[in-house]
Order: C-alpha cells, then structure tokens, then sequence
C-alpha cells in the first residue's frame, strides 16, 4: 500500500527561514536515507511558502477564483510530503516514529487506488484510471 505523509508548515518555513535549521536537515537527509535503503520512499519534497502559491476555488457554477498567497495559520498548512510504499499503515507509524521531528504534527494518509471504487463506479471508468496511471511518470510499486 502506497501512504502520503504530510508535514505541516511551521511559522520559519512560511518565512523560508532554514539557515536556523542545518542540524534537522541533517538529520531528516539521515531519515531520508534510511527510508531509501529500506525501499519505503517513493517520493518526498518540501514545498515554498505559501507567499509563493495560489489557490483555485471553485464555484457551485463551475467558475473559478484564484487566490493569491500568504495563506494564513501555517499550522494548517502542507510544507512538506512524503510517498511511502509500505505493507500497513501500522508499519508506516513506525517508520514515522523515527523521523526527527519535534514539536511537530505529522498525518498519513493511504492513497486510493482504483480498487478502492470497485462496486461504487463503472469498471471501464477504473481500468481507463489504472491504464493512465500506468502510462504517467515513474513508474510504481503497487
């Protein structure tokens, strides 16, 4: 099974303050390593304050309305993510136990595959969906 980590944004990686941080970078590369030779990360990244994203709402009409960030309460924010590939989301919770972190909050979250719809949408509709995931960037351990 495939699971999302989420690491929420703190008050200095919305200021893109990091010259305060080298010794957790250093740690978190050590984790990151770790996870690699293990084969449980697929993917992981930090993402830029949010001064430097925008979001899309949509309407009820299907109209759209960019917003520009800041966004506020960088508690409630996304700053960083991993993908794992691991056996169960207990296995996960242990692996996440290990990362570095303090004082922090972090969410996991498996990710739907198309077996997950089976019953509840048309299976052309799931295996056009398998087939395109199938076809788009690296390729996946299922």
């Amino acid at each position: 099974m495939r699971v999302m980590v989420l690491v929420k944004a703190t008050e200095d990686s919305e200021r893109g303050n990091y010259a305060d941080h080298v010794e957790e970078f250093v740690a978190m590369g050590k984790f990151n390593e770790e996870l690699v030779k293990a084969g449980i990360m697929l993917a992981g990244e930090g993402l830029t304050p949010s001064v430097e994203g925008k979001r899309v709402a949509f309407g009820d009409d299907g109209g759209t309305r960019v917003i520009d960030g800041p966004f506020t309460e960088a508690k409630e924010l996304v700053g960083g993510f991993w993908i794992w590939q691991v056996s169960s989301l207990e296995e996960a919770v242990e692996w996440l136990k290990r990362a570095p972190f303090k004082s922090q909050t972090v969410e996991l979250r498996r990710i739907q595959e198309a077996e997950d719809f089976a019953g509840q949408v048309p299976q052309e509709i799931l295996d056009a969906e398998t087939r395109l995931r199938a076809q788009s960037g690296p390729q996946r351990a299922q």
